[in-house]
């Protein structure tokens, strides 16, 4: 569904899967220091971003010129370099001042993490298959690696926009930032990031008006209008109350 050409995509259930105990163990410990340490550049949800960008007004940044820029990953958990991503996970944790978390040494981490990233073996027709790229999008660690993953690629972009003042905040592998310059000097920074690692590819809009998540974000002459926004290709429906799932399905529709 995420490809033209290609109708379906495979999921896999991996509930009883030998590596998802371990998954989640990682997840639950590393996704707690990620929160901390990155908060600043990390955006939670719509109402977040509509907070941040209300900070960045009162500091008197917002103009009638100011442009939006959206940009997102292509195919970030699929395509994360296994090795390169545990080596980073263990420099984020040194950098952040973790040599153990919850007792465990950063290099065993780095090893669990290896167990989790590259033990994924399917079978599809009579033949076996092993992950050599990227991880399992659900495995639930393989967000949280995607992450830290991302808090090392996007370094000189946050530095740029943290020199002059501008807004930077990522939600998995969708960004949003505010400018203030050229519409082409921007172009040139962004066309310069897809260089920076092979495996990392930008699809970029610029403009005064710009959806991200569920709103949508209007520079109108200086002042900041936001509206719901609807995806197109998410349908309107929900599963029907009668239908036989599990109750915290239709919970979670609310």
């Amino acid at each position: 569904t995420h490809k033209d050409g290609i109708p379906v995509r495979p999921i896999e259930n991996t509930v009883n899967a030998p590596t998802t105990n371990i998954s989640n163990y990682l997840d639950e410990i590393i996704r707690l220091i990620f929160d901390k340490e990155c908060q600043n550049t990390t955006i939670i949800d719509g109402t977040s971003l509509i907070q941040a960008l209300h900070q960045y007004m009162r500091k008197g940044l917002f103009k009638s010129t100011t442009l939006f820029c959206t940009f997102d990953i292509r195919n970030l958990y699929t395509m994360l370099p296994q090795e390169e991503a545990l080596d980073i996970l263990v420099e984020f944790l040194h950098v952040h001042g973790y040599t153990k978390v919850e007792g465990i040494p950063s290099e065993t981490i780095r090893l669990l993490a290896s167990i989790v990233l590259k033990e994924n073996v399917f079978v599809y027709g009579k033949n076996i298959y092993q992950q050599v790229l990227g991880g399992a999008m659900g495995s639930s660690f393989t967000l949280t690696l995607a992450n830290i993953f991302m808090w090392k690629w996007q370094k000189e972009l946050v530095r740029r926009q943290d020199m002059t003042g501008e807004y930077y905040g990522r939600y998995i592998d969708d960004v949003f930032m505010t400018w203030n310059k050229s519409e082409n000097a921007l172009k040139q920074i962004l066309e310069n990031a897809n260089t920076w690692h092979p495996n990392i590819k930008l699809e970029y809009k610029i403009s005064k008006s710009r959806p991200f998540l569920d709103i949508l974000l209007t520079n109108i002459n200086g002042t900041l209008s936001t509206s719901v926004y609807h995806k197109p290709a998410a349908e309107p429906y929900v599963v029907p109350f009668i239908s036989d799932h599990p109750r915290h399905v239709f919970e979670n529709i609310v």
